[in-house]
């Protein structure tokens, strides 16, 4: 993995030790705000007012959670915006058929290969490069912290239920774990009971904030940038401050009709623009 995503999640010179599958940075040199982004979906239009809302709130660490390509008409743009900020990236499912598709490995001629190869007509080698850096998910050993796309044990399954939530508690024992790929902002945590553990769920269709309790394990979700699918077409991230424990759900108006006519102009399925404004 490159140093400059190393350093951008830790701060520090790059005396990062990377390990297998799973990328494990040092210790945070202090408390932390870190700019929750997934599933921009080649959505640059959706990413700069995301950008332009979160700079005054004050971000020292930029992660994104997977899926920044797939569906949208902006692959490049998306892309060099994540390198201009030294976002640290996992893998997503739609960043690993990208680099299938470019391998030669066939896919099932759908919406989502055909936005994929349109896509791929348009990045570079470099693009593909830092892709493949790439790790399927981030194990901070110190604060506890998870980013994967899926949910904390896989990059493909969803954490979208209370159901979903609890077979991967049982699965996993870290405290805190940052997920996306369901495109809807939500928190799933542990509540002590008297036989067992419950599990809450919580969702941000408007927005709204959290207190991570220090007891509970948590399992968070910023949403989508580029394509929510929680009835709301407005972009959603998230803020999360260490020092605090603090996790809060941002909604951000863009431009949808702008990037309906990208998707029109590039010839791309015109279900892939008409979605956006439902929020689906």
């Amino acid at each position: 993995m490159p140093l400059s995503i190393a350093a951008a999640l830790c701060g520090c010179a790059g005396e990062c030790e990377w390990r297998g599958t799973w990328a494990r940075p040092c210790r945070y040199h202090a408390c932390v705000r870190v700019l929750l982004l997934s599933d921009i979906h080649a959505n640059f239009t959706a990413l700069e007012a995301v950008l332009s809302d979160a700079q005054p709130r004050k971000f020292s660490h930029v992660v994104h959670l997977g899926d920044a390509v797939g569906y949208g008409p902006h692959p490049r743009e998306v892309l060099s915006a994540l390198r201009n900020l030294e976002a640290v990236c996992v893998m997503g499912n739609h960043d690993r058929m990208l680099l299938d598709r470019a391998d030669g490995l066939n896919m099932r001629v759908s919406i989502v290969s055909q936005a994929l190869s349109w896509q791929l007509e348009r990045l570079s080698e470099r693009d593909l490069a830092w892709i493949r850096s790439w790790r399927d998910g981030i194990d901070d050993p110190d604060t506890g912290a998870r980013y994967r796309h899926g949910t904390p044990l896989s990059l493909d399954d969803y954490a979208d239920s209370v159901t979903a939530a609890r077979e991967a508690f049982a699965g996993w024992h870290g405290r805190l774990a940052f997920v996306g790929h369901t495109h809807h902002p939500a928190v799933y945590a542990t509540l002590n009971a008297p036989v067992g553990e419950w599990v809450k769920h919580q969702a941000f269709v408007q927005g709204g904030s959290y207190m991570v309790p220090p007891s509970a394990r948590v399992i968070l979700n910023p949403g989508s940038v580029g394509q929510p699918r929680d009835g709301n077409p407005q972009a959603s991230y998230a803020i999360y401050d260490s020092a605090r424990g603090h996790f809060q759900v941002f909604r951000v108006d863009y431009d949808v009709a702008q990037v309906q006519a990208d998707v029109q102009q590039a010839g791309l399925p015109e279900v892939l623009g008409s979605r956006l404004l439902l929020g689906k």
